[in-house]
């Protein structure tokens, strides 16, 4: 299934159906009166997230979305029926803006939650409610509303506990292949992930959702390569997996690339806590890992984790680390949410 994160649609709600001009005309009753029914009211569009769903995809191959005009009101009191409603069903951390792809609409971060994106027209009155004790014969009825248009476009933010980070060929899809049973394209030629995987890391009855975000490079936050559009799924990631490929030359410079590029985006994403790591150490003899941690301990003020997904080194150092500041992360979260006690009399 390919990857798709943003796609525009055009929605536009059911019109309500019209009111009816009727009359009883009945043997034995005499004067019938007004019996026109109302209208339905139209369908409306609505947007949900649900489980299951990683992309945007289906909505590549049908972006016009109209639902049905209400039932129109009949003789003898019948009123129109209602028109269905239509559901976007998106993926969860999906965010709705308008047309100018600027204005936030909603952002569907729970399974299950709904946003009306275009409300349907209500039916018109039939004339059996326009009678009263003055006017006992209307001859009149209302049309239908007139349901609601617009263009919104639809953003995925992939909902990851924790993201890979680092320059293209810093062994980003070979480690989240090594932790997980996510099948990233992996070869021994220089090549860059063109789309963002998913992987589940699990330790005992714990587990994690860890993503692989590839295309950065210098400039992307200005639009270079393909970091610019991807860099947005970094932003619900509670901690970052930076990875520094040991085989350069100049680990450090590559590390603060991708620092600067993080800056540049978001102010938040370089405030995020992250983990680095030397990968590929299973390239290098244990002289040469000791001059490149050195070098980092110097220039960075941090010491990196070692780590060779291919060798299995370093990697269930690297995991406890996230599932470490992913749970703390998560205390935070449930002590932010929680409701104050309020202060008062107690016995």
């Amino acid at each position: 299934m390919k990857f798709l994160d943003q796609c525009k649609v055009y929605i536009r709600s059911g019109d309500g159906g019209a009111g009816s001009v009727s009359f009883r005309r009945e043997k034995f009753i005499e004067r019938g009166g007004p019996d026109g029914g109302d209208g339905g009211h139209g369908g409306d569009i609505w947007v949900e997230a649900v489980e299951n769903l990683n992309t945007l995809i289906d909505y590549r191959y049908q972006q016009h979305f109209k639902a049905g005009t209400g039932g129109h009101g009949m003789g003898r009191s019948r009123h129109g029926a209602n028109a269905e409603d239509i559901v976007l069903k998106v993926p969860v951390g999906t965010q709705i803006f308008e047309e100018d792809n600027e204005t936030l609409v909603g952002d569907l971060t729970h399974p299950g939650e709904r946003l009306r994106l275009a409300r349907g027209g209500n039916g018109g009155f039939g004339n059996e409610h326009f009678k009263s004790s003055v006017t006992r014969a209307p001859r009149r009825a209302n049309p239908g509303e007139v349901g609601e248009e617009r263009w919104v476009w639809l953003r995925l933010k992939l909902i990851a506990d924790a993201g890979i980070v680092g320059l293209p060929n810093a062994g980003k899809s070979t480690f989240i292949s090594a932790v997980s049973a996510s099948k990233s394209k992996i070869a021994d030629y220089p090549f860059t992930t063109l789309t963002p995987h998913l992987g589940v890391v699990k330790r005992g009855t714990e587990s994690f959702v860890l993503a692989d975000i590839p295309g950065l490079i210098e400039g992307a936050s200005e639009g270079a390569g393909l970091g610019h559009r991807f860099l947005g799924h970094v932003e619900r990631c509670s901690v970052l997996l930076h990875l520094m490929d040991a085989t350069m030359e100049d680990p450090v410079a590559a590390y603060r690339v991708i620092r600067k590029e993080l800056k540049a985006y978001a102010a938040e994403l370089a405030d995020k806590p992250e983990v680095i790591a030397l990968s590929k150490v299973d390239a290098l003899s244990e002289e040469e890992i000791a001059a490149k941690l050195a070098d980092c301990k110097k220039r960075l003020k941090k010491t990196p984790l070692l780590v060779s997904a291919v060798s299995g080194r370093g990697v269930e150092d690297v995991t406890n680390r996230l599932f470490t500041i992913i749970a703390e992360a998560k205390k935070a979260a449930r002590a932010a949410d929680a409701p104050e006690e309020e202060e008062g009399w107690k016995p």
